[in-house]
């Protein structure tokens, strides 16, 4: 399983030849419990990864909580059993997981949270500003915050973005390329930096346009020329670059259909949590 796979490195990647300083202080048959708490206000992700992270070094745990679930400081989210010296060594894995994907989710979920106040329908998407190794456990958090996970590789679809015009023409030659040469039930998106480059990839048979770092006004006056040209209805709108929780709103009235935020993944704070552990009670 690629997931169990990925959860032994990070564990390799920490523990090394051996955790040095557990094995010369525990005794590897004392039994301990133990619970995470989520020290802050946070949307939970990650708790189905960490089951699997503590059966990989023969422990068990048991959710208290639900993955995309809303929880106040202090709550106790993940309870754990097992050697007490295998839970010294996966707590600091386990940690760093379960703290920056509820850090994902929570950042994710605040956002959903002010497209929705606006009385808006566009989903909130990251991008592949993604660590490497980590693109599943963010993406999955992204989803588990409410939001759209967006392509999660180069084989899902085509995006024409402006280094890619740079080598192979314009929009309209690129559009016909990539129909002649891609599945047809791939989407085709085209990036755009100004309103005429929209029309082209619109009239080029586009199915999505990226506007691309534009100002709330810039965007809407692309949504009307598109309209103007009979072309919107046809297709989906996303907007990125430059878009912050501050600014959300603006960009949420102008009608776009996906607002995509790269900070999501590549800047969320990690939720503050601790693994508390205590020798097992005979």
């Amino acid at each position: 399983m690629l997931i169990e796979e990925t959860l032994e490195k990070f564990l390799d990647e920490d523990i090394g030849h051996g955790d040095i300083t557990t094995d010369a202080l525990v005794d590897s048959r004392t039994k301990a419990t133990g619970q995470v708490v989520c020290k802050e206000r946070a949307v939970i992700a990650g708790l189905s990864e960490s089951i699997i992270l503590l059966k990989l070094l023969g422990c068990e745990g048991k959710s208290k909580v639900r993955d995309g679930q809303e929880v106040p400081a202090g709550t106790i989210i993940l309870e754990v059993d097992g050697s007490g010296s295998s839970l010294l060594k996966v707590e600091r894995v386990l940690l760093n997981l379960l703290s920056h994907m509820s850090g994902v989710a929570t950042a994710t979920a605040e956002l959903v949270s002010i497209a929705k106040k606006n009385g808006s329908s566009a989903r909130i998407a990251c991008t592949r500003k993604t660590l490497p190794g980590l693109r599943y456990f963010e993406k999955r958090a992204v989803e588990l915050g409410g939001g759209d996970t967006h392509r999660l590789r180069l084989d899902d679809a085509v995006l024409i973005k402006d280094n890619h015009l740079e080598l192979a023409g314009s929009i309209t030659e690129s559009v016909r390329k990539a129909k002649a040469r891609v599945s047809f039930i791939k989407k085709i998106e085209v990036e755009a930096t100004s309103p005429g480059q929209a029309v082209e990839a619109g009239l080029a048979g586009a199915d999505i346009v990226l506007l691309d770092n534009m100002t709330p006004q810039e965007v809407k006056r692309s949504l009307t020329l598109l309209e103007t040209k009979k072309l919107r209805d046809r297709l989906l709108i996303e907007v990125s670059g430059g878009i912050t929780r501050e600014n959300l709103s603006n960009y949420v009235k102008t009608g776009a259909d996906v607002i995509s935020i790269g900070s999501i993944t590549h800047s969320a704070k990690a939720i503050d949590m601790s693994l508390e552990v205590h020798s097992h009670k005979k």
